[in-house]
């Protein structure tokens, strides 16, 4: 069973596993386990980056992910999401807020691995259709990806078009943006496992 308690704008995230621990025990974990609630360029009082810099950090660290995921309300059953992220160790989070604040849009959360065994990290992720339109497609479009994720941006920034114009919301529209979401994960760096299905 997961816990989520907000206490003063921190998020506590902890799992109730065993009830064998002592009190202490306990609050020791969760006080590792204690995760700031996401915030966006509101509350980052930073310098902005080169835009160039920018374009080649997202060259590297970027990901265009394009999730088809169940949901309840709609007529067909799923839900097509389009996600911008930037993943990096919590120490490089400073980054990640230079990045927001130049870019102009999208959060950063905290992410715990723990049960991995590693460190902390960070995410900055946009994840809206109207902020990727008004704030990060002018800004790729301006300071082109030089790499290959170049390709994955193009048909990312498609999608999103499409969905802006609702066409995922027809047979037609939907099948297409399916098979250009595939497009992208043959592509990308689980190629082999994709290959294999």
């Amino acid at each position: 069973m997961t816990r989520v308690i907000v206490k003063d704008d921190i998020r506590e995230v902890s799992r109730v596993r065993s009830t064998k621990h002592t009190a202490s025990e306990n609050d020791a974990k969760a006080d590792k386990r204690m995760l700031k609630a996401p915030f966006g360029k509101e509350r980052i009082d930073r310098k902005k980056l080169n835009p160039h810099y920018v374009a080649g950090f997202i060259d590297g660290e970027g990901s265009f992910s394009i999730s088809v995921g169940k949901h309840k309300t709609l007529k067909r059953g799923s839900e097509v999401r389009p996600e911008f992220e930037i993943e990096v160790r919590a120490d490089d989070a400073e980054i990640l807020e230079r990045i927001c604040v130049t870019i102009g849009a999208g959060r950063i959360y905290d992410l715990s691995y723990e049960r991995y065994g590693w460190l902390p990290h960070a995410k900055y992720k946009i994840g809206g259709r109207k902020d990727m339109v008004k704030y990060l497609f002018p800004l790729l479009d301006a300071y082109p990806l030089q790499a290959k994720k170049r390709y994955d941006y193009r048909i990312f920034k498609k999608v999103v078009l499409m969905m802006e114009r609702k066409e995922h919301l027809t047979d037609v529209g939907y099948q297409k943006i399916l098979t250009l979401r595939d497009t992208v994960r043959k592509n990308g760096k689980k190629k082999k496992s994709y290959q294999n299905r």
